[in-house]
């Protein structure tokens, strides 16, 4: 059963043409992490856009310095965090809370969302989990929570890896968070991609755990 979730998992998240349609939801939990971790340090979420070449952002105004730094940080992890909480509730005997939640929290996204492509990927995402809300059996529910964190922790991989890959190329440093940090903060990109690194790492070090003692 584990092989076949962690194939499903990787069938999402590694092929190119799977990843076309699943990194789209990647990126969606990307914003959304940094749509979060603004409205937790008191900004106002004013709008999120996604577009087609997974790209994003997720625009919020406040007062002070720190809440978009905060913002900032939390856009990276938010998928392998997402994936791990998943997991875990999937272990632990909460995959109905996870999946209502997860449902709740998309069609409050849409309140927020500012492009048309968005709207789609919000309700086509929306569309998946009230499908496994209404008409999946407990058990159907469990292993697609299984599939969907696994694979949101491969993406957040996938995707920290690329931001890598920009620094080094010294290619389209505006595309990344690290960058836009060192450039509001002082403090070099690489110390934010090593954060971003040490987080994921974290998230699939509790998802790995939960498993191992559920």
């Amino acid at each position: 059963m584990l092989l076949g979730i962690l194939a499903v998992a990787a069938a999402l998240s590694i092929p190119r043409v799977t990843w076309q349609q699943f990194g789209l939801f990647t990126t969606l939990v990307h914003e959304l992490g940094h749509a979060v971790a603004g409205l937790l340090t008191g900004r106002t979420v004013t709008g999120i856009r996604i577009r087609r070449n997974h790209s994003g952002e997720a625009l919020s105004t406040g007062r002070g310095s720190i809440g978009p730094v905060v913002s900032g940080i939390f856009g990276y992890p938010a998928p392998a965090i997402v994936g791990a909480a998943q997991l875990w509730s999937v272990f632990n005997g909460y995959t109905a809370i996870a999946l209502f939640a997860g449902g709740i929290v998309l069609l409050l996204t849409l309140l927020v969302i500012r492009n048309l492509f968005g709207v789609l990927v919000v309700l086509a995402s929306a569309s998946v989990s009230a499908t496994l809300w209404f008409f999946a059996t407990p058990q159907q529910q469990s292993y697609a929570l299984l599939v969907l964190g696994t694979a949101l922790l491969v993406g957040s991989v996938r995707a920290l890896v690329s931001v890598i890959r920009v620094h080094t190329r010294r290619g389209q440093l505006g595309s990344s968070d690290a960058y836009l940090l060192y450039r509001r903060t002082g403090v070099p990109s690489v110390v934010w991609l090593l954060l971003f690194t040490a987080a994921i790492g974290g998230c699939w070090w509790i998802a790995v755990t939960a498993y191992l003692t559920r």
